[in-house]
């Protein structure tokens, strides 16, 4: 498994995203994702599901040590006086021990950044985490946080895909020595896959339209993806991604499609995002 090299952090540049898994069948996800090879395991508090995911990791029967476990506190707990408080509940319903990288999951205009990168750095001092991060960070707010912070910024988790280009935000992770987690990395709703394109440099390269696009993602220096998907089958599929390249002109058809910035991730309160 390749990994990425972010101020002392090393992230499975491959992971699962647990998005909308509950229950039953997000344990055994998990589990079975562990089963053939994932090391990098994706959750949050807002999920809902962080128990779940626990079940799965201890059910896999894997050595703790050989995981990078991620979670992220929801946008309304991330002031002074309440994200350590709900990163310990997140730490307790994992029961795992510590997590490898804890996450603000969205900024919020209402709190100072400040104070939320004060309590970020609290949590990791209390040893509920190895590493801290930020998600759907634009690239000044992601400067100033990376500034502000006492222990490094390993990563900035955004929406990536070939339909929305985040040159300014690598740029960005590139300046301040973090990685960029790519979260919806095989876009929503089947457009992605369906594309034209895209299904044309999978049947070039006999690959799926998904392996193709997770290959773009990670071949960047700085970039992790984290799919997510509820199909045992497709776990497998998803990781076979290290046994072939793709050409120069795939590159440039895949980098030409994210011109296009298709956005599809935008809640009403999103942070002003990056304007190129």
């Amino acid at each position: 498994m390749k990994t990425i090299e972010a101020s002392g952090a090393r992230i499975p540049a491959l992971g699962l995203g647990t998005y909308k898994l509950t229950g039953d069948t997000c344990s055994r996800i998990v589990a079975a994702a562990i089963e053939v090879g994932y090391r990098h395991i994706d959750t949050a508090r807002m999920y809902g599901n962080e128990r779940e995911v626990g079940e799965g990791i201890r059910a896999s029967g894997i050595e703790r040590g050989e995981l990078f476990v991620t979670t992220k506190i929801w946008r309304d707990d991330i002031g002074r006086d309440t994200l350590v408080p709900s990163a310990r509940q997140a730490i307790d319903a994992l029961g795992v021990g510590p997590v490898d990288l804890l996450l603000i999951h969205w900024p919020n205009a209402d709190v100072p950044l400040e104070d939320s990168i004060d309590a970020l750095n609290e949590a990791k001092d209390a040893g509920l985490t190895h590493h801290i991060g930020v998600a759907n960070f634009p690239s000044t707010m992601l400067d100033d946080a990376a500034a502000m912070s006492a222990a490094p910024i390993v990563c900035n988790q955004v929406e990536y895909h070939p339909m929305l280009s985040q040159e300014v935000i690598l740029a960005a992770c590139e300046r301040n020595d973090m990685a960029l987690v790519a979260y919806s990395p095989l876009g929503q709703g089947g457009e992605l896959m369906g594309h034209p394109a895209i299904a044309g440099i999978a049947r070039a390269h006999g690959r799926t339209p998904a392996q193709v696009v997770l290959r773009w993602e990670i071949e960047q220096p700085r970039v992790a993806a984290i799919p997510r998907t509820s199909n045992p089958d497709r776990l497998a599929e998803n990781l076979d991604i290290f046994s072939f390249e793709l050409t120069e002109e795939d590159r440039r058809v895949l980098a030409d499609m994210s011109a296009q910035r298709k956005r599809l991730v935008d809640p009403a309160f999103a942070p002003n995002w990056d304007r190129f």
